[in-house]
């Protein structure tokens, strides 16, 4: 089975930069997509940015141009680089992966979407300070 461990959220003041890492336990995750979502507790779950193997990148609105999502596979490893951080991206940021199925497929992935990634982190808190 696939485990995600995460690590690097904190404490940071408003306008600072953080960056959060996703260690990928298991096989093939170079063909994996990968991903990082949000959550404030008592709302959903939110897409905040996604890579594919080859390292396509995707991001919501509100984090682009400030976050930048990157991935070491010789690491097997998922980076989040925050810069510019407001209050607003105060959640718990959860990783995740998909289970091949895009490699796999011939239909194509909605890489914004919770239901598309099999295999999730425990999260890591972001706190920031205004």
């Amino acid at each position: 089975q696939v485990q995600l461990v995460e690590s690097g959220g904190g404490l940071v003041q408003a306008g600072g930069s953080l960056r959060i890492s996703c260690e990928v336990f298991g096989r093939s995750f170079s063909s994996r997509y990968m991903a990082w979502f949000r959550q404030h507790p008592g709302k959903e779950r939110e897409f905040v940015a996604a890579i594919s193997g080859r390292g396509t990148s995707t991001y919501t609105v509100s984090v682009k141009g400030r976050f930048t999502i990157s991935r070491d596979n010789a690491k097997n490893t998922v980076y989040l680089q925050m810069t510019s951080l407001s209050p607003e991206d105060t959640a718990v940021y959860y990783c995740a992966a998909d289970d091949l199925s895009a490699a796999t497929s011939a239909q194509a992935m909605d890489e914004e979407s919770a239901h598309e990634y099999a295999f999730w982190g425990q999260g890591t808190q972001v706190t920031v300070a205004s």
